[in-house]
């Protein structure tokens, strides 16, 4: 296991922002990853996992602890059964399935990240979630100090939520059991309009697994969604804010709010959310709030592709992105009345 002090850890995030960490440790088994885990709790040193550093945003100062990069590897296909190791490169674990004709995570390309931290945020994108064709979890339980097998029941999938993300203490994820489906070469059905639209079918209708991956990965990379070192839009975590779900109260009270500064003509984008709920766009919130498409002046702005991503120009710090995610967070409260939450995990910081 490789070991190293006073390690950058910007390096490690999609972000590149981020102070270093006291000691990095960078485990490639799962015996790797037990041990250190083991000797961070038996010592009481604080410890950050790190897995594709897509959904971190570490403060300038750094980590006083050992931070563990997890880098497994482990592609497992047995007929339509599909293991991954906790290390292993989202992306292209979805391009392998495509890749053998396996349906079901097709809509789930170009999201960067490794394949650990899916279940922990219920990855989802273009109507697909990644709850939806996981069995089970395999994760160290750092309570009963054993390794576990969690079927997907026992998850607590939500949007973008899970039992792990509520108990972040708890479980470190080994490696993640799906089960897709083998439609002779077509995709899962089509989901979410957008995607429908630009193959040119009806939502419902399946395509050829290829096409969908394919024109998944053009929807993404014109909002900046597909890691580019070259393209500064990208230097992100994707979706900064999660939607907002809203009660039917709150929602009237919203669409109140909407009418009164934009027009009663205007309707808000609303998605039905299970009884007595609706989830609208924190997307449309930050634009019709006054922040549009490269908002910003300085080294942390709006992505100029996708006014849900926050950027780093080149040079930025973690204060310049904690300010400038603090002016949308203050602007979309005032104008509309709902506070937005931020989606990455903040690491020494805080909105």
């Amino acid at each position: 296991m490789q070991e190293l002090h006073d390690a950058p850890l910007a390096p490690l995030t999609t972000f590149r922002l981020g102070g270093p960490a006291t000691r990095l440790l960078i485990a490639t088994t799962d015996a790797e990853v037990i041990a250190a885990v083991q000797e961070a709790d038996d010592s009481g040193t604080p410890l950050l996992l790190i897995g594709g550093g897509s959904n971190l945003v570490v403060g300038d100062k750094g980590f006083d602890g050992t931070a563990l990069r997890i880098a497994t590897k482990g592609f497992r296909l047995d007929g339509t059964a599909l293991e991954l190791a906790a290390g292993e490169v989202w992306s292209d674990a979805v391009a392998r399935t495509v890749g053998a004709g396996l349906a079901g995570v097709e809509c789930l390309a170009g999201i960067p990240g490794s394949a650990g931290a899916t279940p922990i945020q219920n990855v989802g994108a273009y109507g697909q979630e990644v709850s939806s064709t996981i069995t089970e979890v395999i994760a160290y339980d750092r309570r009963t100090r054993e390794t576990v097998t969690i079927p997907n029941a026992e998850c607590a999938f939500s949007y973008r939520h899970s039992r792990f993300k509520s108990d972040p203490e708890r479980f470190v994820v080994l490696r993640v059991r799906f089960q897709l489906e083998d439609a002779e070469g077509l995709s899962a059905p089509m989901r979410y309009a957008e995607t429908a639209r630009a193959l040119g079918v009806e939502p419902g209708d399946r395509v050829p697994l290829a096409a969908a991956r394919e024109t998944v990965l053009k929807l993404r990379a014109g909002k900046g969604m597909v890691l580019d070192p070259e393209d500064h839009d990208t230097w992100s975590a994707g979706s900064f804010f999660t939607n907002p779900i809203l009660t039917d109260e709150e929602f009237a009270a919203f669409l109140s709010r909407v009418q009164e500064r934009l027009g009663a003509e205007v309707a808000p984008p609303a998605y039905a959310a299970g009884e007595g709920h609706t989830k609208t766009s924190a997307a449309w919130l930050i634009d019709k709030a006054g922040f549009t498409k490269g908002y910003g002046s300085g080294r942390a702005r709006i992505s100029t592709k996708h006014t849900l991503a926050l950027t780093n120009r080149g040079g930025a710090t973690t204060e310049d992105l904690l300010a400038l995610a603090r002016e949308v967070v203050a602007g979309v409260r005032e104008a509309f009345g709902i506070t937005l939450v931020n989606e990455p995990v903040t690491v020494g910081v805080s909105l």
